[in-house]
């Protein structure tokens, strides 16, 4: 652009009363950012201007976003409920997938195009799905790899990504790009990723279902209840992924401490790790899960909690537990760790 165009985008553009017209602004083009016109000859010279989004600052190390979108991203509620969409009636067999769309919008904000994203808990891959989705729906793609130990759920997401693919191409919209799921142990399997080569992990552990409580029910009554569950569905305590959740709590938080101990050699000094987990109320107790996984892994893994996000999903059924005896919550929300190495 030259300077005459430089200067009519930089100009303020007023009505006759000498106020804002964002109308007239619009028409002619100019870059409007909170309501006033962006003086693009005063940006300096780490910041652009960024058509539709707003002005970005060169020296964000963290993600790919405007100043307008890092804003908005900050927020400590993710009030959305995300449509059944992505093939979701095939990703539904897993209990506890998450939506892809949302994982998206985490590697958004924690992560800069072209970086690789880990889940070592996979599932049937929603991170790996939200990670493509990012080349068309975000800032841009992100190469990830997926840890998952049962082999259905390995073979479940190849078929998720194949129907939602031809579905795209038919809609003549561009396909989702395939990422690596390995089948085995997150235990065994993060050996093969280098150190410091992992930009974010992104992962929803499997949660703890008190083992001894389950010995009680058959399967009917736990599927019927939805009390204690990850998300508020009891029928994930048999589709998590990479680890059973069972034992006591002490084991359970044990066990992922010392696993996060061993991701995070994996990441890099300015990366993040950011964890799905929610709490459970049980005989009467509520379990502050989240507060407890994130105590025992700042104990044990050289990571240190930065924010808890909290996923609320408006379009949650609610179930009416405990009345008219006792007030029991209906969990509709869940948290999201974020954590990030400790300074050397």
């Amino acid at each position: 652009m030259d300077d005459g165009d430089r200067h009519r985008q930089s100009r303020l553009v007023t009505d006759d009363d000498g106020t804002f017209d964002a109308e007239r602004a619009q028409e002619e083009s100019l870059p409007i950012e909170d309501g006033e016109v962006i003086d693009t000859d005063e940006l300096a010279d780490h910041q652009r201007y960024v058509e539709g989004r707003g002005v970005y600052d060169e020296r964000n190390r963290v993600n790919d976003l405007t100043g307008r979108e890092w804003k908005y991203a900050t927020k400590s509620v993710i009030d959305e409920g995300y449509p059944p969409d992505v093939q979701h009636d095939l990703r539904s067999e897993h209990g506890g997938q998450k939506p892809p769309r949302l994982c998206a919008e985490l590697i958004d904000r924690f992560s800069k195009t072209g970086d690789t994203v880990l889940d070592p808990f996979a599932g049937v891959g929603g991170t790996l799905l939200g990670a493509s989705f990012c080349e068309h729906e975000g800032t841009g793609l992100r190469e990830a790899i997926g840890f998952e130990r049962n082999e259905r759920w390995v073979d479940l997401y190849a078929e998720v990504l194949e129907r939602e693919n031809e579905e795209r191409r038919a809609r003549g919209v561009p396909p989702l790009a395939e990422q690596e799921l390995q089948c085995g142990d997150c235990a065994d399997l993060i050996d093969g990723i280098e150190d410091d080569s992992v930009d974010l992990l992104l992962t929803d552990v499997p949660y703890w279902h008190m083992d001894e409580l389950e010995q009680t029910r058959n399967e009917h009554e736990t599927r019927e209840s939805k009390l204690g569950a990850f998300d508020g569905d009891e029928e994930e305590a048999d589709t998590s992924a990479n680890g059973d959740g069972s034992g006591t709590k002490a084991e359970w938080l044990e066990d992922m401490a010392a696993k996060f101990d061993r991701f995070a050699g994996a990441v890099t000094p300015e990366g993040h790790v950011v964890v799905f987990i929610g709490d459970m109320y049980r005989e009467q107790s509520y379990e502050f899960l989240s507060a407890e996984l994130a105590r025992a892994i700042e104990s044990t893994a050289p990571l240190t909690l930065a924010a808890n996000l909290v996923w609320y999903d408006p379009t949650k059924d609610l179930h009416v537990y405990g009345y008219p005896f006792s007030f029991v919550p209906s969990m509709v929300h869940q948290n999201v760790l974020v954590f990030r190495l400790e300074d050397e």
